[in-house]
């Protein structure tokens, strides 16, 4: 195991990936010398750089200042990169940042968030409860919380730990948490495991590694689905569970409700929009009561909780057309964002740009995908963004158009979207995508803006 306490250079391969540079913040704020390379230029590799990090775009060993003592990378980073086979024939020690992050958490008491939907913004929700409530904490997140407007948010003496417990990669059994939760355990990541089997035998692993003494947090019925037999502590949006909702209300797209069982909270009203946020802070919620915080302060962070980016992002909102970015990529955040999006305005049209992510997801889900996608009144389908994938036969975005069942569907390449918009009508109007479709939100609400303005 990598000493990382005596380490004064890291180098981050990849340095842009959300995950990465959160990380890549913890080890600058503490002192240590850190730069890395990145494909492509990003607003995370600018506000990274503007902090004061050091990060190239070549992968051209002669980039380099000074060779690290330490080199810190992704699974999306091929072997074939320049710099990792520069690395590895100097041997520089080289870790996957999971494994980092569970060398990190083995020193400090941790809280692991786990699930295929929820993870950020629960670990957003549970980090902004302990700041709330005085506690010092460390937390990783998987996006950026507004509240902090960063993915890292840290203190010099943490009491607690709060991190993502990612599936993929099996990165998640790097951890050895105190407290756990599973949001739930969907299909995906078939590239990684094979089978939905393979998946929650891996979830069952995750929750056998919590510490003795420690808890299991989870959505009621997961405790039966991996055989856990621990500490457990259920919850729930409807059904009776230790902590559940009741006297649940919408109003003017913005939910209401009481928690009971464990915990009672009355007229909690979650800062940020939809019914499956209100969802993930009954869970953020179960799992900071576990950790010792008042009722008090939960319901007082929860209400002054403004969301994370890119997690159903209002980016423009007028009387006459709205625009949302959203992170999803699954075919169940797909139908949570547009459901959210129907109860917040509801009778008006609703558009969807999608962009599929990875071959594999697209061909193990394209049913699914066309099924969810058909709740829309519109959609504008993208090209697959591959990430770490190499294109495979006969799968493309033809596949998902395919499937649909709603006529109002068409396929457009991405050189061609914003014509596409300026020329259509659209009122409310919704991106999803986990690739790189962020970077259209920027012209999208200028085009927008511009279309009210005429």
């Amino acid at each position: 195991m990598t000493d990382i306490n005596h380490i004064t250079h890291i180098y981050f391969l990849g340095i842009g990936g959300i995950g990465m540079s959160a990380l890549a913040r913890y080890f600058y704020t503490r002192g240590v010398s850190v730069s890395g390379y990145d494909k492509t230029p990003s607003r995370l590799t600018s506000e990274l750089q503007e902090e004061g990090i050091k990060v190239v775009y070549d992968d051209d060993p002669g980039t380099l200042e000074v060779m690290p003592e330490l080199v810190v990378y992704t699974p999306a980073i091929p072997s074939s990169n320049t710099l990792f086979r520069h690395f590895n024939s100097h041997n520089i020690p080289m870790q996957k940042r999971a494994e980092v992050l569970g060398i990190i958490s083995s020193g400090i008491p941790t809280i692991a968030v786990a699930g295929t939907h929820g993870k950020t913004t629960i670990s957003a929700m549970l980090t902004h409860i302990l700041k709330v409530a005085g506690i010092p904490c460390v937390s990783f997140l998987g996006g950026i919380s507004t509240n902090y407007n960063s993915n890292y948010v840290g203190d010099p003496n943490p009491r607690w730990m709060v991190v993502e417990a990612d599936e993929f990669d099996r990165s998640f059994l790097q951890l050895s948490p105190r407290l756990a939760l599973i949001s739930n355990i969907d299909t995906d990541h078939l590239d990684v495991y094979g089978s939905k089997e393979a998946l929650t035998k891996n979830f069952a692993s995750f929750a056998n590694k919590i510490h003795p003494g420690g808890s299991l947090v989870g959505k009621k019925g997961i405790a039966e689905k991996i055989g856990f037999t621990g500490r457990y502590y259920s919850y729930h949006p409807a059904d009776m569970a230790d902590y559940r909702l009741k006297d649940v209300e919408l109003r003017q797209g913005r939910y209401k409700a009481t928690i009971e069982g464990e915990l009672h909270i009355e007229g909690l009203e979650p800062g940020h929009p939809g019914m499956h946020n209100l969802e993930n802070a009954l869970g953020a919620a179960a799992l900071a009561h576990q950790a010792g915080v008042s009722a008090e302060k939960i319901k007082e962070a929860l209400q002054s909780f403004n969301g994370v980016r890119r997690r159903f992002e209002i980016c423009l909102q007028t009387e006459n057309v709205v625009y949302v970015d959203d992170y999803a990529h699954h075919p169940e955040e797909i139908r949570a964002c547009i459901s959210s999006a129907r109860a917040m305005w509801p009778g008006r049209k609703i558009t969807g740009i999608f962009q599929p992510h990875l071959f594999s997801r697209t061909k193990e889900l394209a049913g699914e995908f066309a099924e969810s996608l058909s709740e829309l009144d519109e959609l504008i389908l993208m090209d697959i963004y591959p990430a770490r994938e190499a294109p495979m036969e006969g799968v493309n975005a033809q596949l998902i158009l395919d499937r649909m069942t709603m006529q109002q569907a068409l396929y457009c390449p991405r050189e061609e979207l914003l014509d596409l918009l300026k020329k259509r009508e659209t009122d409310v109007l919704l991106t999803m995508g986990a690739g790189d479709i962020d970077r259209f939100a920027g012209p999208i609400t200028q085009i927008l803006k511009n279309k009210a303005l005429s």
